[in-house]
């Protein structure tokens, strides 16, 4: 269930925040200037070809192995410039190997996907920024430490989807808002001040072509949802696969469902391919905040504690009765009956 309330513009949402708890001051001014380089980062990825000189070809290859196109580099550069005018001591990007400086006494530490899904740039298909805000670690010998917290550490989280509407999606003051760009303005006004994502859903979103590579829990999870009313689900779904992490966690937030990204048995996927730190703990965040959940398929993904800064996790998160059912697959023993034909119509979903 969406909440509308229109009319405020993002400045005025985050005063009223800082009126109502002055802790949060340094908070808002981080938000403030990410949302301001978010408005020119819109702007790039709305000229496409054009945005960059030479097009966007690629660049290089990062320290994670993964592809960088020219938008990427410009993108790390303009969240970096916005974030040194934030109290921000530390930042850590998925483009950078190591993090980096910038206020050495400031309160907090920013951790960013400077653009999300950069692999759907020349296809036109939506894509994002993810950043977390975290309280600075005192006496941190290691910039790493500031980035090894719990995801339920974060002081704040959000995304921006560049698409059909450049939007923001803020999780603050345990509350998840949505924020639609006005670029006539170059402003961004509140469009739901309260989402709430709904608690069940029909709708699942994995790529099915890996399934081959998957552990048994997720196949059968699947392969009970492709049964429909047949199946021990007793209804039938639909499949979404957008290949755009942003722009699944968009429509979850918007009508419910449960997107999948689990390790496998593919080389280097065994530990799932998203970062915790900068993807994972923010959409965590994000759909907690909601009324959702998101988890490693057993585990809270807030609950976790990173071992390193780039480290990856599997990731399952959306309405809160479905992720749940995904952790059953992998936990309750009842699930292994399932497979068994004396069980199979048996239904699951309890009302």
């Amino acid at each position: 269930m969406l909440e509308s309330a229109r009319g405020k513009d993002l400045e005025q949402v985050l005063a009223e925040g800082a009126a109502a708890d002055p802790r949060l001051a340094p908070v808002i001014s981080a938000i403030r200037e990410i949302a301001v380089a978010a408005v020119d980062m819109a702007e790039l990825v709305s000229l496409g070809l054009l945005a960059c000189e030479g097009g966007l070809a690629v660049g290089s290859v990062n320290h994670n192995g993964d592809v960088q196109k020219n938008l990427d580099l410009l993108a790390n550069d303009l969240f970096l410039t916005a974030l040194r005018r934030a109290p921000v001591a530390v930042v850590l990007s998925e483009e950078l190997h190591e993090p980096i400086v910038l206020h050495e006494d400031a309160p907090l530490v920013v951790a960013i996907d400077p653009l999300d899904g950069s692999s759907n740039i020349d296809t036109n298909v939506s894509i994002g920024t993810i950043f977390s805000v975290l309280p600075a670690v005192e006496g941190a010998g290691d910039l790493k430490t500031h980035f090894l917290q719990p995801g339920r550490a974060q002081l704040a989280a959000g995304f921006f989807i560049y698409g059909p509407q450049t939007a923001l999606v803020l999780a603050f003051a345990e509350r998840t808002r949505v924020f639609i760009l006005d670029r006539r303005k170059a402003r961004f006004f509140e469009a739901i001040a309260t989402v709430e994502i709904p608690d069940d859903s029909s709708e699942y979103a994995i790529n099915a072509s890996n399934y081959r590579h998957w552990a048994p829990s997720i196949r059968a999870f699947i392969d009970d949802c492709v049964k429909g009313v047949e199946g021990p689900l007793r209804r039938n779904h639909n499949m979404r696969w957008i290949a755009s992490l942003v722009a699944e966690a968009y429509r979850i937030l918007n009508r419910g469902g449960v997107f999948l990204y689990p390790g496998d048995l593919r080389a280097g996927y065994s530990a799932g391919r998203l970062r915790l730190v900068y993807e994972a703990s923010p959409i965590a965040f994000i759909m907690e905040y909601a009324g959702g959940a998101a988890t490693d398929t057993v585990r809270a993904i807030l609950s976790l504690t990173p071992v390193d800064i780039h480290m990856r996790t599997p990731l399952v998160f959306g309405s809160l009765k479905i992720v749940n059912l995904v952790t059953r697959y992998h936990t309750d023993p009842q699930f292994s009956a399932e497979r068994s034909p004396l069980f199979r119509q048996r239904g699951l979903i309890q009302q």
